[in-house]
């Protein structure tokens, strides 16, 4: 196995997923209004969406799929027009202060936290132009995707498990409100920054 290769891919991992994205501000904005259980189940979710995403990688190295840059772009727009959506959706129940109104956009789970996961830029981005470079770490196709996928799975969960605990625990109660808006504002923002970079990826 070619550690250092693999170390490479552990720190690239962990930047990519210490740094606030879509997906840390759905599982922290859930675990915030829904508590423990909704927002594991989000982390579940994003995590089935990086396997997908792994497997349509692995797909393009065998060369079973061929993707083009002008996809990746619209694919980046379709997932910030729903990542907006969403943002939007979470913003306007927030404002029912008594938690009330649940709507399916905004409350987090297996289904949202797979939508999310998979319409992500940031991370269609890592896996079909960053992902491919660490493949190498052993001299074996199949057992490198395993090891890849598994490192991955382990910190992602991990890692987003943590965002939930230190919201939950660490979190004063009567910061919890802003805690949300501040998650839904930054999801918002990601969008318009997404769909500005990727429109004018394919019309500038």
């Amino acid at each position: 196995m070619n550690l250092v290769l693999l170390s490479t891919y552990i720190m690239s991992i962990l930047t990519l997923l210490l740094t606030p994205g879509p997906v840390v501000a759905l599982v922290t904005g859930t675990a915030t209004r829904y508590g423990y259980r909704r927002a594991f189940a989000t982390v579940v979710g994003t995590n089935l969406a990086s396997f997908v995403l792994i497997l349509f990688a692995a797909l393009m190295l065998i060369g079973v799929l061929s993707l083009e840059p002008l996809y990746l772009h619209v694919l980046g727009i379709m997932g910030s027009i729903f990542i907006g959506y969403m943002a939007i959706q979470s913003l306007l129940t927030v404002s029912d202060s008594d938690g009330e109104t649940i709507t399916a956009s905004s409350a987090g789970g297996i289904v949202q936290g797979f939508l999310t996961g998979i319409s992500n830029p940031k991370d269609i981005l890592f896996f079909v132009s960053l992902f491919p470079q660490f493949i190498a770490i052993t001299s074996d196709f199949n057992t490198s995707i395993l090891t890849l996928s598994i490192i991955w799975g382990i910190f992602d969960f991990s890692i987003l498990s943590l965002y939930i605990l230190l919201v939950k625990k660490w979190l004063p109660e009567k910061h919890k409100k802003r805690m949300e808006i501040v998650s839904s504002l930054f999801l918002l923002l990601v969008a318009i920054g997404g769909a500005i970079y990727n429109v004018y990826a394919v019309f500038g």
